[in-house]
């Protein structure tokens, strides 16, 4: 939703100071605080509302409740939307005027006539003061419009340009271009006795018929002032002008007297006021001052609780961190340590192994040398128990024996052949010899 566009000037500066000041120290507008929606503040201006004056009537000089609920919604800041259904309100002509006031007081100046122009013929009667004085919403918002005053208290000015499109516009609608009072005086300069004080001092010293500080012509607009003393008569009925000049001459003097008495107690009166009214000012300041230091204590304690938070958020991180790192690290280390065990693991398993194969090696060697050695002592042992140690006097015998005995079957051909087979066949006795050798012993 867009928000409504205003002219931008502060809210202090388009009301009345005095009014402003009062509207923030009234206990009302305090209790407004619990009003948090639009239609919460609505429904308190139906059920609360019966006049749009600033002030509120009889002896009470405060602010009224419609401008207390109109800077709520100062503070609220309407949208268009939301400005369109005050305008159109069908349950209350007061939630209207307070819509118009808001314009009249916030809206911008060259957008303001578009907001009033479709209203200027609205016949709805109402009636904006306290008196009970009927009139038309379109009277109200044309005397707004073309008004310098509200019920004695000033409007924010309207450039000479924008009132004068206005009045032309006004013009051609053939609608009168002056006002009509529905909104009060068109100044404060009035000499009615009902007119509105133009502040708050002047306001209680009028109740009192007695001259408030800087304001001059107060004293002479008090209906006390102005009221003529009655004639005074004598027992005859005569009338005392009748009377004789020291009769008169101190009747004056007693009615001086009595004047300056009566001055002399209103002064009093308006400075025990004063002073009141000061003491109470410099309580509510120093109420405002205990309010704004609570809240800076309050504010400055949130901002330690937060640094607070964020201190231990960060140190909580850094923790975090720290320990990830160090998780880091150890899983590295730990990475590094496997990595290391594995290294010295598989050159021990290959070294076991190696000194494993030369062990086994070194075992088979050994075996098959003790097997060879064992195979070669048992063949040897074998040799021994097959075959008796020879003896080689007794073999020679055997030989000579066994060729003694070839000679006697075959008779000796050595000594007849010795020259036949000298080239061809060799010495037959070494063969022979040879073949007898071979045959060992046992040959038969």
């Amino acid at each position: 939703m867009a928000e409504l566009k205003t002219s931008g000037r502060p809210i202090d500066q388009l009301l009345e100071k005095v009014l402003c000041m009062n509207i923030l120290s009234s206990d009302y507008f305090r209790d407004l605080l619990r009003l948090k929606t639009y239609h919460e503040v609505i429904d308190e201006i139906y059920n609360q509302v019966d006049h749009v004056e600033p002030w509120m009537t009889g002896n009470c000089r405060g602010p009224s409740t419609a401008f207390c609920l109109l800077y709520k919604f100062f503070t609220m800041k309407l949208t268009v939307k939301q400005m369109h259904g005050l305008l159109k309100h069908p349950d209350s002509p007061y939630i209207r005027a307070i819509g118009f006031l808001y314009l009249r007081y916030l809206g911008d100046f060259k957008t303001l006539w578009g907001w009033y122009e479709p209203y200027l013929k609205d016949d709805e009667e109402f009636s904006p003061g306290s008196s009970g004085q009927m009139t038309t919403m379109g009277v109200y918002v044309r005397d707004l419009f073309l008004g310098q005053y509200y019920f004695d208290t000033l409007l924010p000015r309207i450039p000479v340009p924008v009132v004068r499109t206005a009045v032309a516009s006004l013009e051609k609608m053939n609608l009168p271009t002056k006002l009509s009072g529905s909104i009060g005086d068109s100044s404060r300069g009035s000499e009615e006795t009902s007119r509105r004080p133009p502040s708050v001092k002047a306001s209680l010293s009028v109740s009192f018929g007695q001259r408030a500080p800087h304001r001059a012509s107060t004293r002479d607009s008090s209906p006390i002032r102005r009221t003529i003393a009655p004639p005074s008569y004598d027992k005859d009925g005569a009338n005392g002008s009748r009377r004789s000049p020291s009769m008169r001459r101190s009747q004056s003097r007693d009615l001086s007297d009595r004047e300056n008495s009566e001055r002399d107690r209103g002064r009093d009166r308006d400075r025990d006021r004063d002073r009141d009214r000061d003491r109470d000012r410099e309580r509510t300041r120093d109420r405002e001052r205990d309010r704004d230091r609570d809240r800076d204590r309050y504010r400055d304690q949130e901002r330690e609780r937060d640094r607070g938070r964020d201190r231990d958020r960060d140190r909580r991180y850094d923790n975090e961190r720290d320990r990830e790192r160090d998780r880091d690290r150890r899983h590295d280390y730990d990475r590094d340590r496997g990595r290391d065990r594995d290294r010295r693991y598989d050159y021990d398993r290959r070294s076991i192994e190696r000194s494993r194969r030369d062990y086994d090696r070194s075992r088979r060697r050994s075996r098959s040398r003790s097997h060879s050695r064992s195979l070669h002592d048992q063949g040897t042992r074998l040799d021994q128990q097959r075959t008796p140690p020879r003896d080689e006097s007794k073999e020679k015998k055997a030989a000579s024996s066994n060729l003694a005995k070839l000679k006697d079957l075959y008779g000796d051909f050595g000594n007849k052949k010795e020259n036949i087979g000298d080239d061809r066949a060799p010495n037959r006795d070494t063969s022979t010899e040879e073949v007898i050798r071979l045959g060992g012993s046992t040959w038969r």
